[in-house]
Order: C-alpha cells, then structure tokens, then sequence
C-alpha cells in the first residue's frame, strides 16, 4: 500500500477552518464577491501537467474561495432557511470524511448504518411521530418530498389495481395533488420528477397567512373521484403558517371510509420541527396521522449540509416504491440497509452528525433551539414594526416577512427592493427578498441556533439605518 501522510493537508485545512469560525462575528454576513467575479480570479484555468503538494491544493482553494461565502455560521444570517452547524455535528462531519464510508448497505457499512438506525428512532421520538415509521437521510427537503411522493404514488395506485413501478405510469388513472396555493415550490417538483406533472396540482384557496382554507380542503378531498396525494404544509416559508392538518386528516380518514386510493403527506422541512416543543407542538397538531413526511436536519437541527429526513409510515410501501435488488447486491440482513429508505446508491453517512447533534442536545436541547429561534423572530419582528418607514406583513414561528412603506402607509415595492439591497450590502445581516401575497418583500428566517437578542438589535439597527 502507498504510503500516505494527512497531516500536512488535514493541519492546514484545520487552520483555516478554525479561522473561518471564529471570524463570524465580525465578518460580512453575506458573501462580499459573487460567483462571476470568482470564476475571473481563478488560481488556474486549464488543468495542469503536474500537480501541488495537497496542502498547497488546501491553502491555494480557501485563498481563492473564502471572499465568495456566506457566513451561515452567524446568528445574522437570514436569507433561507438555512442553520448553522453545531460543534457536535460539524465534529461529526469531520470523521464522516475522514472514515469514508459507503453508507448504502448494512453488510459494506454497519457503522452509519447502525448510527442512522438510532437517529431515525430519536427523530421520531423528539418528533412524536409513528415509533415504526421509516426514516431514511437524503440530501434535503426536496428529496424527501420526492420520496414520500414515491410511497404515496404507489399506494393510490395499488388502491386501482395498478402496479405502477412495473407497469409505469401509461394506462394508470391520473393521480391529483391538492395542497395550498401557497405550498413549497419543491412539491410541485416532485410531482414533475415522479411523472405526475404539474397539470396533477390542484391548488386550493389560502388565507392571507398562507393557510389552506379547510373546507375547501374538505371539498376537495370528498369530491375527487380518482387517486388522490394531499399535501399539509407544515411551515410556510414566507410567513411560517401552519396548514390545519388535524382537519386535513379527518377529511382524509374519511374518505377512507368509502374508498383507500389516499395518501396525505405532510411537508414539513423547517415547521415539523415546532412538536420538538410544548409551547407550539399544537401548530402541528395532527401531522401524527400523516402517511408520510418531509423534514430538514440542515435546517433547524443545525447539522451540517447536506441533510434531509424522509419519513415513510408504512414499511412495505416505502420499499416497493423505492426498494432495489440485484444480483450483485448484499442480501436483506437484521438491519435494513438505507438504500432502501432513499433513492441513492452512492451516499454519505448523514445521519452521523444527526446523532451527534442530537446526543449533544438532548431532548431539552432540542426544544430550546425550537423555543429560542422563536422567540428571536417575534422579539424581531416586534423591533422592526417600531422602525418608520417598515411594517411587518406575516410572522409565524421563526419566519418574518416585512415591506417598506410610503409616506401614507402603503406599500412601496421600490423602497422595499432599495432596503433590501442597501441591508444586504452593509453586511450586518443576510436578508433574502421574496414575493408575498402579490407584492415584494424580505425575508427573515431565524434558524441558526446562535442568534440571540444582541443580534436581533443588531439586525434590528441595520435595517433602521436602510430605510432612512
């Protein structure tokens, strides 16, 4: 075997990762230079002949990289949904890389394997959800949609005597979609991904907080005739608005009563997280009843990117929906192997710094983290309401969603893009514009599990300063 020293590399790249760390409370909150300006500075163009020693590969991409990131870290990043990493996560990440394992089989891997067995138990566990549900680890929300689509779609096609993973999906009766008007962009492409198309959406009415009106999910669920897929969101992402999704389950369990070709899903990447808490658990009261659900580990857990959790109730379905043998392939053991619980041969062991995050927390951690994002947000959109020239337009659980204003009060979508940009450029805090109800606005999203009061004034200042 050749001989191989990592020091070299794994020092310098330890160096600079604590230096960037530790520069997060003073340094811009968004990335100074964006991604056009870094392709121009470019240390190399065409690949070389020869190459560098792997420290001088290290030293030589942080140099060229570091202007254009984004202080995520902070507890003033703002624009996404986005946490920070816990040190018993980021920790965590650090041996994933450094053991490379192939996560996929329980035979070729058994140590993330059985690291993820545990986290899924104590996800469901701080979750409270179905104790034999199936969680599986993929990249993010997007994907754990698309996989508890996968499941749903097999179900309400079985219920007509279709097997769709076999057959396809020619000859199928069409399978609708409802969810809200205002649902994640994300679901809707699942349902492209998953072959239903975006024609399979039935879009039903929200209030102006972005909430499905219930009896008009009720109508729609009774009165569909063929295959059905709802979906409850469980945290808008603008304003952080929860569905009725105890409603939205009873209108479900009863159609059941007459017919099984239903599925509801509940897509919750930062919002499920709130039944980690008893001070808001019951903004997601209902979503137990759920067949299936979406969640984020990189967002409100705060574990390292990429990590998404996938949540199937019924074992069966999930691997027939997702399932994969081959000859080549290990034999199913004791343990299930997570290819069978995701959609990708070739993954990294997620779960790992998701058990280390959530070891580090504890079921009481876990809920502080819910509990302090929370009240950072109303203490925030409280402070912001106070600002002339600035009105608060939604705020639910760790969402704020704010305009400027004219001198009448009414809203000016100008002033409202001119702040933006002038927040964004001061660098205090990281702000991300979006459009609500029809007219611009900027977003707030507080997730990182640093952001404290000190911030909040922080941001609160940066945004006075914008608007004058």
């Amino acid at each position: 075997m050749k001989p191989v020293d990592h020091r070299p590399s794994l020092d310098r790249a330890a160096a600079l990762a604590f230096d960037w760390l530790e520069s997060l409370d003073d340094r811009p909150v968004g990335p100074p230079v964006d991604a056009a300006t870094l392709l121009t500075r470019a240390p190399v163009t065409d690949l070389p002949d020869e190459g560098v020693a792997p420290d001088v590969a290290v030293e030589e991409l942080a140099t060229w990289l570091e202007p254009g990131l984004s202080a995520l870290g902070s507890g003033r990043y703002l624009a996404l949904v986005n946490g920070g990493t816990l040190p018993a996560g980021l920790g965590a990440d650090w041996l994933v890389s450094a053991w490379d394992q192939h996560a996929a089989f329980a035979e070729h891997g058994p140590a993330p394997v059985a690291a993820e067995q545990v986290a899924g138990r104590w996800i469901l566990d701080v979750l409270d959800l179905p104790r034999d549900a199936v969680v599986g680890f993929p990249t993010g929300a997007q994907a754990a949609n698309t996989i508890g689509l996968l499941a749903a779609r097999h179900h309400v096609l079985a219920a007509h005597g279709i097997n769709v993973e076999r057959t396809g999906l020619g000859g199928a009766p069409p399978v609708a979609l409802i969810g809200s008007a205002e649902q994640h962009s994300s679901v809707a492409r699942s349902a492209r991904v998953i072959g239903l198309g975006s024609d399979a959406i039935v879009a039903v009415p929200s209030d102006s907080s972005g909430v499905m009106d219930p009896d008009a999910a009720r109508a729609a669920i009774l009165g569909h005739a063929g295959p059905l897929i709802v979906n409850a969101q469980a945290g808008n992402v603008n304003a952080g608005a929860f569905d009725p999704i105890d409603a939205i389950a009873d209108a479900v369990a009863e159609r059941r009563l007459e017919r099984n070709d239903v599925w509801l899903h509940v897509d919750g990447a930062f919002g499920l997280w709130v039944r980690a808490s008893s001070r808001r658990a019951a903004l997601a009261a209902g979503a137990e009843r759920a067949d299936s659900w979406a969640c984020d580990a990189h967002k409100w857990l705060n574990t390292p990117y990429d990590c998404g959790i996938s949540i199937v109730a019924d074992r069966a379905v999930l691997a027939a929906a997702v399932g994969v043998r081959a000859a080549y392939l290990p034999p199913v053991g004791e343990v299930d192997d997570p290819t069978d619980r995701v959609l990708e041969f070739s993954r990294r062991a997620r779960g790992v710094p998701v058990w280390a995050a959530l070891r580090s927390l504890g079921r009481s951690g876990v809920e502080r983290l819910v509990d302090g994002a929370c009240d950072a947000a109303e203490a925030l959109a409280a402070a912001i309401e106070s600002i002339d020239g600035l009105r608060v337009r939604g705020q639910g659980i760790n969402q704020v969603v704010i305009e400027a204003v004219d001198s009448a009060g009414e809203s000016d979508p100008a002033r409202t893009n001119a702040v933006l940009a002038a927040v964004v450029a001061d660098g205090r805090c990281y702000p991300s514009g979006t459009v609500w109800q029809g007219l611009p606005g900027i977003r707030l999203s507080v997730s990182n599990w640093r952001t404290d009061l000190d911030d909040v004034e922080v941001i609160a200042a940066a945004f006075a300063d914008a608007v004058r």
